[in-house]
């Protein structure tokens, strides 16, 4: 019996060293994941805290090689006085939401087609369709132009959106979600005499907001930070956006390194996105999480 007794006592011995090897090696796959992850957010937000200290930073200290802690926000006022920041930001507001606005419709009406309704071709037409996703816009740069130019659009905030009324990743994304949902909420909104325009609203809509948000959070970002289609299409100040008037202020101050004014206006235009972020992060990430692409 004593001999058994420590036979199992070793035993019990090894079977944790084991197990606390094991942990020790999980804690440092983990603190060498972490590592790794930490160092890509330093890659980011370095960049992103260096221009938020000099767009606060004195002139003087801005071109100095010294570190200072002295701030002001004069740079700010000044850069916002110095250009019509208020109406590019407005122009830029109204190109992204009335982008948007009507992406949500054209593209909740195609993915609907695409997902329920049958007819001949569809599959077809739909590949075809996707073949957008596979071009990239600044392809099509000149065509539209032409068609712009055609329509007398240039210089105007509908040129600036009408080639993006209409999105395939948007149509393909929200087709997915569409397609996961039970046929059987359909066919008893149908047996009750709903229209399909009612089925969508009350029942496809509502079950995809994750999807309507994800996607929402992807065209406003890209359309603020477009800058090549609105400098080809615009020429005045009433219609050019943030980005388009973030690189005409930075023409302007090239000569005399003005490293503070140009952060100051960096920041201005890049404020409202990261703003947006973090008071919705939840929301953002959690749209996310929950709008995975399923066949």
């Amino acid at each position: 019996m004593p001999l058994l007794l420590n036979r199992n006592a070793r035993k019990s011995g090894e079977d944790r060293l084991v197990s606390s090897k094991a942990r020790a090696k999980r804690r440092a796959q983990q603190a060498f994941w972490h590592g790794i992850g930490f160092g890509f957010a330093a890659l980011w937000i370095i960049p992103i805290l260096w221009v938020a200290r000099t767009a606060f930073m004195p002139k003087e200290a801005g071109i100095s090689s010294t570190w200072s802690w002295a701030w002001t926000f004069d740079n700010l006022v000044r850069v916002w006085h110095a250009a019509p920041f208020g109406q590019f930001l407005w122009n830029t507001v109204i190109v992204c939401g009335g982008v948007l606005a009507v992406q949500l419709v054209t593209l909740t009406l195609a993915a609907y087609a695409f997902a329920r309704v049958r007819f001949a071709g569809r599959d077809l037409v739909f590949l075809l369709f996707l073949l957008q996703i596979m071009i990239p816009p600044d392809i099509l740069i000149f065509s539209n132009y032409q068609v712009l130019s055609e329509f007398g659009l240039l210089n105007t905030k509908v040129g600036i959106m009408l080639p993006y009324f209409a999105s395939a990743f948007g149509v393909f994304l929200l087709r997915q979600a569409f397609k996961q949902l039970p046929y059987e909420l359909e066919e008893a909104a149908l047996v009750e005499g709903a229209s399909r325009l009612r089925i969508l609203s009350r029942i496809y809509v509502p079950l995809s907001r994750p999807i309507y948000v994800s996607f929402a959070i992807v065209s406003v970002s890209f359309h603020w930070n477009d800058f090549l289609w609105p400098l080809i299409v615009t020429n005045s100040v009433d219609n050019r956006l943030l980005t388009v008037g973030l690189a005409m202020f930075a023409k302007s101050t090239e000569s005399g390194a003005q490293w503070t004014d140009v952060s100051a206006a960096t920041l201005i235009v890049s404020a409202p996105l990261m703003i947006g972020f973090l008071l919705f992060q939840r929301k953002v990430i959690g749209s996310f999480m929950h709008s995975g692409i399923k066949g």
